[in-house]
């Protein structure tokens, strides 16, 4: 009997053991299989991501203002669609070319000081003749009277050229603006400074034929003075005047 209690015992002791090495064999892989979630290792997982997604943000900004910038920079080197220079030079040629047919007495110091040592003298001499004094005199009438013809003349042509100007005006104020770039506003700005100085041109050359006739009608005035003190001076001194002798009337 004992040896039967025995056998008993020791099958239900091997039993056992094998279902519990049974069980350690399938638990271990669920064991292995089980996921365990770590917080730390999110948080930093999550930081990164977070990190990246700001970081490709900032390059899509930088491309977007580097797009900007080259727009900026292309409007900044678009020229200006108007130009008034070809109209401005246009005219200040025909100033120039309009001071340039000066009558009679041009403006060059050579021929101004040639006309007046001929027909503006400092003084003349008593032999003088009545027709050479004749002469200068008609000769600087005509002077002063073609000066002063030739400033209404350049007077004229500036007063026609205010219509244009004022066109131009308008056109590069305008220009001014609606420029969509530094470069369209400097260029505009430029030609405004030249249509400026082409008006301070044509000033210039309406002053300038003023008083070229003003001189020259002036100088008309002191020479006549000149030219009557002679007159007066050869008719004082005629020959030698009146000499009393005896006359025998009849035979």
């Amino acid at each position: 009997m004992k040896h039967h209690h025995f056998s008993r015992r020791a099958l239900r002791n091997a039993l056992l053991i094998g279902v519990a090495a049974v069980l350690v064999i399938v638990a271990a892989p669920a064991a292995a299989q089980m996921a365990v979630f770590d917080s730390n290792n999110y948080v930093q997982n999550t930081l990164t991501a977070a990190r990246e997604l700001q970081q490709i943000t900032n390059q899509l900004l930088s491309l977007q203002n580097q797009a900007t910038s080259l727009i900026n920079q292309a409007r900044n080197l678009s020229n200006l669609n108007f130009s008034s220079l070809s109209a401005i030079d246009q005219s200040l040629n025909q100033t120039t070319s309009l001071l340039g047919q000066a009558r009679r007495v041009s403006y060059d110091v050579n021929g101004i000081n040639s006309t007046f040592s001929q027909t503006y003298p400092v003084s003349y001499a008593n032999s003088t003749t009545s027709t050479q004094l004749m002469g200068d005199a008609q000769s600087r009438w005509q002077n002063a009277l073609a000066a002063y013809q030739d400033a209404m003349r350049m007077q004229a042509v500036v007063v026609q050229n205010l219509n244009t100007t004022h066109t131009q005006v308008d056109a590069l104020v305008n220009a001014s603006q609606s420029a969509t770039g530094a470069l369209q506003a400097s260029q505009s700005g430029n030609q405004l400074i030249a249509l400026l100085t082409k008006q301070l041109a044509d000033l210039t050359a309406v002053m300038t034929a003023i008083a070229r006739a003003q001189s020259l009608d002036g100088a008309r005035k002191v020479e006549d003075l000149e030219q009557a003190q002679t007159q007066t001076t050869q008719f004082l001194n005629y020959g030698a005047g009146y000499v009393p002798g005896n006359a025998q009337m009849f035979h």
